[in-house]
This record gives structure tokens, sequence and C-alpha cells, in this order.
């Protein structure tokens, strides 16, 4: 086809893109970034609602980098991936200390913050400024993988160099805000993981893996290996008022740095740490479920015990809190923990 690919791919943008995000209105290079971050590992469909309300909280950088870090936790709980988080916290603060309280426009500058990396500084550059720098987040990989019939996984590093290359020959010199956003959206809606809508797409008359019937194939899975289980129990210490005792994580492992539920290897060590806490007099086996990280699998055995009375000191422990609801709301919780404490209050 004589029109380049991404003369196509704005055309079809113009009728079928998505121009109604939030992020998008203002399109600000703050707004860009904390996007972009948030659609990491999440879906925009998910992402929206977190958006609007961590924007409404802190609707500048500054008001990031001055917010404490359970606030920051507080509005990212049920993202997950918590480390993105706080490398957002930590570039906010950055940004303030070297950069003036904006986000650099150097990609130099703008790559070395935190958490950051090639792909979301050429979409911070793209979206927000306008300049010509290529993207290469997960929807882009699949594109491009297809439409270059492009074998092997794309994290593997000679297959992202090829990615690259090819990212980097076909964003335009113009519009580059609205190729960058229609890449994307055609990743995201037409060019799907599976049964990706080949007869919509308008690459589709180029399009290798079309071509040669290779779009369950490409891009290339992550050679799978087996993901192992691990287990614990989760201590629900609530008091007479409602409170629950809230244990903060340390800085290393999942959750890191969230507060959570104390946790022990079996019930009868969650009975030890439960006597350390509070003076109990019962437990009671709640439904135990399992949660699943990139890494592994958690099943979790909540136990709840009831009327529990506060042993002293604990109020002079900076780790360990007891909280009430409106207290829990605005920490920052594993949504998993988040969930069954909603259950167990909801149930009284």
């Amino acid at each position: 086809m004589s029109a380049t690919l991404a003369t196509r791919l704005l055309h079809w943008y113009d009728q079928y893109g998505r121009k109604d995000l939030p992020w998008q209105h203002p399109r600000d290079a703050y707004r860009v970034w904390l996007s972009e971050v948030m659609l990491q590992q999440t879906q925009v469909a998910t992402v929206i609602a977190y958006f609007e309300r961590f924007i409404r909280t802190l609707p500048t950088l500054r008001d990031l980098a001055a917010a404490d870090e359970d606030t920051v936790l507080a509005l990212w709980s049920g993202l997950g991936y918590y480390r993105r988080a706080r490398f957002l916290h930590r570039a906010a603060q950055i940004c303030t200390e070297q950069h003036g309280g904006e986000l650099p426009r150097d990609f130099e500058a703008l790559n070395a913050l935190p958490g950051v990396g090639r792909s979301t500084a050429g979409a911070i550059l793209a979206q927000a400024h306008g300049l010509r720098f290529a993207i290469l987040d997960g929807n882009v990989k699949r594109v491009l993988a297809r439409y270059h019939g492009i074998h092997g996984h794309p994290g593997e590093s000679a297959v992202e160099r090829q990615l690259w290359l090819h990212a980097d020959t076909h964003t335009p010199t113009s519009r580059v805000a609205d190729y960058t956003q229609a890449i994307m959206d055609l990743g995201a809606t037409l060019c799907v993981r599976s049964r990706p809508r080949c007869g919509d797409c308008p690459l589709a008359g180029d399009c290798v893996a079309y071509r040669d019937d290779l779009t369950a194939l490409l891009p290339s899975r992550k050679p799978g290996k087996t993901i192992p289980t691990r287990a614990t129990v989760m201590l629900v210490l609530r008091d007479n008022q409602g409170q629950v005792l809230l244990e903060r994580r340390g800085p290393q492992g999942v959750w890191s740095g969230l507060w959570s539920l104390p946790e022990a290897a079996d019930p009868e060590g969650a009975w030890r740490i439960a006597q350390q806490h509070a003076q109990i007099d019962d437990a009671q086996a709640l439904a135990p479920f399992t949660h699943v990280f990139s890494h592994y699998r958690l099943n979790i055995e909540p136990l709840l015990f009831d009327r529990a009375k506060a042993q002293r000191g604990i109020a002079d422990d900076p780790h360990l809190r007891w909280c009430s609801a409106d207290e829990i709301g605005a920490l920052g919780l594993p949504a998993p923990v988040r969930t069954l404490l909603l259950q167990i209050n909801d149930a009284g």
C-alpha cells in the first residue's frame, strides 16, 4: 500500500480513536505521565476511575511531591505493583528538587527519573509536547510484531531492538501526539491478544501476521514456567469498637511498606502472635482465598479474633496501629486485604 503506516493509522484514529480519556483534557505532562504509569499493567477501563480519584486529590506534580507516602499508596490501592506508586512519588520529589517542580522536557533527564524508562519518557514528550519520540508499550509491541512478522518474545533484547527500530521508523514528524495515541488505541481495541479484529484494521493490507495467518502466534509468548504456591494465615484482630490491628510491612518483598494484617505461617503461630498483641478469647476461621501475583500464588487463610483487647505497648510501635474503618480507607492497603476487611465489616 502506498500510504505510510502513520498516515493510515491517523486516518483511522480520526474516525475511531479514543479522544475523551480524562488524561487528554488537558493533555499536560503530569497527567500523561500519571496515566502512562497507571496503564503499565492495567487496562484503560480500570485505570480511568483510579486516575480521576488520584488527580482530584493530587492535581499537580507539586501536590504529589508534597504528599505523604500513605496518601499516595491509598490512592494507588487496588492497582497493584505498588513500586510504581513509590517511583512516581520519588520522581515527583526529584522534579521539585531539581527541575523547578515540572517534568523535564529533556529526554535523558526524563528517562533518568525513577520508574520512567524509555517508552514512558517518549510517551510524555510525544503526547504532552508533540516532540518526535517513539513509544513501545505492550500494545505497540503487539501491533509491530504482527505487522512486521517478528518472531520471538518481545521481552528478549534482540527482539526488542527490532521493535524499537520499527517504532522509531514509523513515528511521524507531525501529529505525533495523535499518532502515539492511535497506535496504542489500535493495539487496545483491534489488534488485541485473542481474536483480533483484523477485518477492521487499517494496517491489514500489508500485515505479515494477517497475510500468513500468524495472528494467534505473534507476538510469541514468554516461555512458560511453573508458578509456585505459598500459604499464609492473616490475623484479623478486631476490638469492641470495630478497630482492626494493622501492621506496616517491611521494605522488602511484596506489598512492601503497605499497611496490612499481621501474618503467620500456620494457625498455631497465628494464636501466638495474636496473644502478643491482644487479649483474646477465641478465633473464627473465615473463608480462605487465593491471590495471584506475577510470580507466585498466595493461599490466604484469614482468622478473625473478635472482641480483642489491645496489649500495652502497641501505641509505641510505629509499625502497628489500631484503625477504624475510616482510617483504613485513608491508608495504602493491598487490594485483597482491603476487600477482606470490607467483607468482614459488611458482615458485622
